[in-house]
């Protein structure tokens, strides 16, 4: 069983969360009532709503970790799964995210509302 199928299968028996088709077309989706939650792309990457006012809260911890892959604008983070470790952020994060829907969608004002499904990141590195 693949890191997504184990958080997939832990997430659909939460209480607050529907499966469904990803809205993208790529993948299954985790819902609340009020909106998407989760997008599970492939075998190690999870785009999860969080929203643009929460990123914008918890960014610097955000940027900290190796797993996660922001994108100006966008009001998803994609999660990279790589280990156990990472599967452990991807489950705190979705309870972030339902706290952050819970009373429906926050009106944000223009921002890129699709998740980060095939999206180019540019990574900067270093040159010598």
């Amino acid at each position: 069983m693949t890191l997504a199928e184990r958080a997939m299968r832990q997430l659909e028996v939460w209480p607050d969360l529907l499966t469904s088709l990803a809205s993208c077309g790529r993948g299954r989706a985790l819902r609340s009532v009020h909106s998407e939650i989760a997008h599970f792309h492939s075998d190690r990457d999870v785009d999860l709503h969080l929203t643009l006012r929460t990123i914008q809260r918890i960014q610097d911890d955000l940027r900290e970790s190796t797993a996660l892959r922001l994108i100006p604008g966008s009001r998803w983070v994609t999660v990279h799964l790589d280990c156990d470790t990472d599967v452990d952020l991807l489950m705190s994060l979705v309870s972030v995210a339902l706290q952050a829907h819970q009373t429906g969608p926050p009106p944000e004002g223009p921002a890129i509302t699709t998740c980060n499904y095939n999206r180019v990141v540019l990574v900067p590195r270093d040159c010598a």
